[in-house]
């Protein structure tokens, strides 16, 4: 109890920094040592909160006096602002090439001035933190610029391979073979280049155009290629790019050199591409999960507080996880998985952790396809005025469902978890209207909704399939008799809700970006991760849900019977702050402008990656 009490007066203290309109700042002189020290200090005591949580277990009479939200909220508040301020700790061009090598170990890319101008100029939340990029290309510097180049032109040869190939030449980018069906993606990216493609050297790169990730290199052959020395950072360095980059892209590529992929689709994967670069002693490449019937407790509880999530980079990972096989339609039965073992430079929008896959910031939302647009006919109202509900529709995109796959698949799950009356599930609830004391209570759906701690906020859920996709041999039926159709909705309608729960579809959910964008809160559920992962924080921007679904319950009754404390520093209610402040987020770090600044420097990466010269290219003053 001493080490509980000192921890949560040190947290709090922590968490007072900058709330009364001081910042947190890094310096990079001597200042810097005395933050780390303060950082170290704060983060001690938000991990011991978070120890002590998980010490008291999941189930049985277990009673606790505080809820773990609580704790978590306040831990990623502490950590955002520590990461926020060692993203852009370079006030100026110089200072922003000595963190680069900091960082990286070797000098920027030629052209970098002008994108550190171009991020600057468009006021970047980011600009010294893009460490998700390089963990992208690093093993990447293991394959010669030749052998890469011979890679791509092997990825976009022929149709059947679905990917396409954009050139950029004498700065202007071309799609040779637009397929229409995607004309929209290649537009979008070509049209997301055109204000710095200026400034990028003769390249080809090579787009997945579906949805699903595609190289899966398994672990052993991964880390021997990561051992491999890339470009040292010493001795002077040519800014201008190899003339004739271009031209050494024209490889010719005949029908003898294919097969590069293989055709996954319709079966489970996991065990031969889900987990392959997992290490081989880790729990998905020693266990196999055969009874999805019953929860993996131990599954989860490295990256969980008893039911909630406390760890959302972690949650991702599917090397603790042997269950996640049945638990995800990519996993069960992706609709359209070619794929490969191979180290192929693949630009995706999204994959899955322990793909290779090289992550870019979406045409779909650069497009707008999907878009946040209140209106006075569907306007966002303010938090006080939404209706108390968590609220989904959705249809059954996940995977291929054939002789009951669809159990595996989150949006069925979720649907069946929300519309029938009698399935039990742990839910951590207070035992007395004081809300002081927790309990986890194994409650039917209608129990829960008429549990005596939610019926002042009048809570609903209202949460429906809207149609029946991707399934043959009899499961179409067998889902429809399971669940009924519901209704489709107009997208802006979503804004009456305060609750949005978000999943995802064959690969990341298109909707995740407007729902940041709202004044309601957004649950999140996801295998798949993007560009933007490491710049939004979970219990900070959005409400993390595990993928067995397990917590969801207990995690909106925290929201919506207000069973916290409160948060010391807003006198806002936990879900109106979390809203807002993801909200705001957006507004400042996932703009269109943030999508361009990220393409920009990925593609100045990747122009040297792929230069006989590179080596010899940097940027230096």
């Amino acid at each position: 109890m001493a080490v509980a009490a000192l921890s949560f007066y040190v947290l709090g203290f922590c968490l007072n920094l900058g709330s009364s309109g001081q910042s947190f700042t890094i310096g990079l002189g001597g200042s810097k040592k005395k933050y780390k020290i303060v950082l170290y200090i704060c983060s001690f005591a938000a991990i011991s909160l978070v120890v002590l949580e998980r010490s008291h277990g999941l189930t049985g009479h277990n009673v606790f006096y505080r809820h773990p939200i609580d704790s978590l909220i306040a831990t990623a508040r502490l950590q955002h602002k520590a990461w926020v301020a060692q993203a852009a700790m370079s006030h100026d061009l110089l200072t922003a090439i000595s963190e680069y090598k900091r960082r990286y170990n070797r000098d920027p890319p030629p052209g970098f001035d002008v994108w550190h101008k171009y991020a600057v100029d468009r006021s970047s939340v980011v600009i010294d933190d893009f460490d998700s990029m390089h963990n992208d290309l690093a093993p990447f510097w293991s394959i010669s610029p030749y052998d890469l180049r011979v890679r791509t032109k092997q990825a976009v040869f022929g149709s059947w391979n679905e990917v396409v190939e954009v050139r950029i030449r004498s700065g202007s980018a071309h799609v040779p073979d637009m397929i229409p069906t995607h004309r929209w993606m290649m537009e979008g990216i070509v049209r997301m280049m055109e204000p710095f493609i200026e400034h990028l050297p003769d390249m080809d790169l090579a787009f997945n155009i579906n949805d699903e990730p595609r190289v899966a290199v398994p672990f052993e052959k991964l880390q021997a290629l990561c051992q491999t020395p890339s470009a040292e950072t010493h001795g002077s360095k040519s800014k201008v790019w190899s003339y004739d980059a271009g031209r050494k892209f024209d490889v010719h590529i005949n029908a003898s050199s294919q097969g590069l992929f293989e055709d996954w689709s319709f079966r489970p994967n996991f065990q031969e591409y889900g987990s392959v670069a997992c290490p081989s002693n880790s729990p998905a490449r020693r266990t196999r999960s055969w009874d999805f019937s019953r929860l993996c407790v131990w599954c989860f509880e490295p990256h969980s507080v008893g039911h909630f999530v406390s760890d959302w980079d972690l949650a991702g990972s599917p090397c603790h996880q042997p269950d996640l096989g049945g638990m995800h339609g990519f996993y069960k039965s992706a609709a359209a998985f070619k794929t490969t073992k191979e180290l192929v430079p693949i630009f995706s929008q999204s994959k899955a952790q322990g793909y290779s896959d090289i992550l870019y910031p979406t045409a779909w939302n650069y497009n707008d396809k999907i878009k946040y647009e209140p209106s006075p006919y569907n306007p966002d109202f303010p938090w006080s005025q939404k209706h108390e509900t968590l609220f989904w529709r959705g249809s059954t995109t996940e995977g291929f469902s054939g002789y009951g796959a669809w159990r595996a698949m989150v949006r069925q799950r979720f649907a069946f978890l929300n519309n029938n009356s009698t399935h039990p599930l742990s839910v951590f609830l207070p035992l007395s209207k004081d809300k002081q004391r927790f309990m986890y209570e194994d409650l039917s759906r209608c129990k829960f909704l008429n549990h005596a701690a939610l019926s002042e906020s009048k809570f609903s859920m209202d949460t429906r399939l809207t149609g029946m996709t991707r399934c043959g041999f009899g499961d179409c039926q067998r889902e429809e008799a399971q669940f009924g159709m519901a209704s489709g909705v107009d997208f802006q309608e979503h804004w009456r809700y305060k609750y949005l729960m978000d999943m995802d579809g064959a690969g990341f959910s298109g909707r995740f970006l407007p729902f940041l964008q709202s004044r309601s809160l957004p649950f999140k559920t996801a295998l798949f991760r993007e560009w933007h992962d490491s710049r939004i924080k979970a219990w900070l921007h959005f409400v993390p849900v595990d993928l067995r679904l397990h917590g969801l319950w207990s995690t909106v009754a925290y929201f919506a019977g207000r069973f916290g404390v409160g948060l010391d520093w807003t006198p806002l209610e936990p879900g109106e702050w979390i809203a807002e402040s993801g909200r705001l987020w957006a507004e400042k770090a996932l703009r269109k402008e943030d999508m361009e600044i990220y393409l920009f420097r990925l593609l100045l990466e990747w122009g040297r990656l792929t230069d006989d010269r590179r080596d010899s290219l940097g940027f230096q003053l």
